[in-house]
């Protein structure tokens, strides 16, 4: 990593990735909010599993990135508005859906900001991931008394976990690592099978069911077998959720198998930004209502100057990694 240093009033901290597996920290001039705009002095980031296919540097990635390119999951205060900004102000804490956010201030047009309250002082808030889990919960209909099979517990699968078992489902989660089961049994899953043998789960799921499987399969894996899974998980007329972000190619899927149960498939992936921030508002209502505690599967917190390290470790998973934040002083 490279640091370019430049002292003076006025400056911000950005991280810009300038190939594969590299970064450099730069310090530059603060932009100026245009109309209807805020600037938002950044507490914090969340790293994103969707940053790790441009990290790799596939032949569509373009290097080096935009000053505090890749950053989406930012939360900070409103340090400046520009003109017609009437429903946030200056010191306001907000949750951001940004597009920079790998840096201490960022951009962000005044209606993609959501405010928090004062019950969530000192607590991180990546609204985006947050707001993705809540509009996936919405997209899925669970339902009290349904069974709820869970493939893939990361971050996001935790949080499904937890909102789906106090929806009243009964929720059975399915991930690689002893940890991950560990974590969902934490968050409400009453029944936890390991990621290994594709034939073993579906007759382990069998039994655990009596035969009927599952009203609804949320994949949040972003993997073909696990996708190939989850429909063989989900029960005639039952309804499957793709979360997992399938980014690495094309998928051949099993369409015999989604034609003869009747599947309902659900591709939960939203790409309108006001749904976006519809799930962030729905979201801090829940952390503020207790109806959903995400604090302790921030499990790793790095130094901006450290965003390569935490990087690998979304990539590489050590211990008991689920989510990491990246912190700014």
């Amino acid at each position: 990593m490279n640091v370019i240093s430049k002292t003076g009033a006025g400056l911000m901290r950005a991280v810009v990735v300038t190939g594969p597996g590299r970064i450099e920290l730069k310090n530059m001039p603060v932009t100026e909010p245009g109309p209807r705009q805020v600037r938002v002095r950044l507490e914090g980031c969340g790293v994103c599993a969707s940053n790790l296919v441009p990290w790799a540097g596939p032949d569509w990635m373009t290097f080096p990135t935009e000053a505090g390119g890749l950053g989406h999951e930012g939360w900070g205060h409103i340090e400046a508005t520009g003109e017609d900004v009437t429903d946030v102000a200056i010191g306001d804490r907000v949750a951001v859906l940004s597009h920079h956010a790998y840096a201490t201030h960022d951009i962000a047009d005044a209606d993609m900001v959501v405010p928090l309250p004062a019950s969530l002082d000192g607590q991180p808030f990546p609204g985006e991931p947050l707001g993705c889990a809540m509009n996936i919960f919405r997209r899925a209909d669970i339902q009290a008394g349904q069974t709820v099979a869970i493939i893939g517990i990361g971050f996001l699968g935790a949080l499904l976990t937890q909102l789906a078992s106090k929806a009243g489902a009964r929720v059975i989660a399915i991930s690689r690592r002893p940890h991950s089961l560990d974590v969902a049994r934490k968050m409400g899953a009453v029944e936890t099978i390991a990621l290994d043998d594709h034939w073993r789960i579906i007759e382990e799921m069998r039994r655990l069911t009596e035969g009927r499987f599952c009203d609804r399969v949320i994949e949040a894996v972003g993997k073909p077998w696990p996708l190939d899974l989850a429909a063989e998980l989900t029960m005639e007329r039952g309804r499957l959720i793709i979360a997992g972000y399938h980014q690495d190619g094309l998928r051949q899927i099993n369409m015999q198998l989604w034609n003869w149960r009747g599947l309902d498939v659900v591709n939960a992936h939203e790409r309108d930004p006001a749904i976006y921030i519809r799930g962030i508002r729905d979201a801090i209502h829940a952390v503020a209502q207790g109806r959903l505690d995400p604090s302790s599967l921030y499990t790793h917190r790095y130094p901006l100057e450290e965003l390569d390290h935490a990087l690998d470790d979304t990539r590489d998973r050590p211990g008991n990694f689920l989510k990491a934040l990246v912190i700014y002083r």
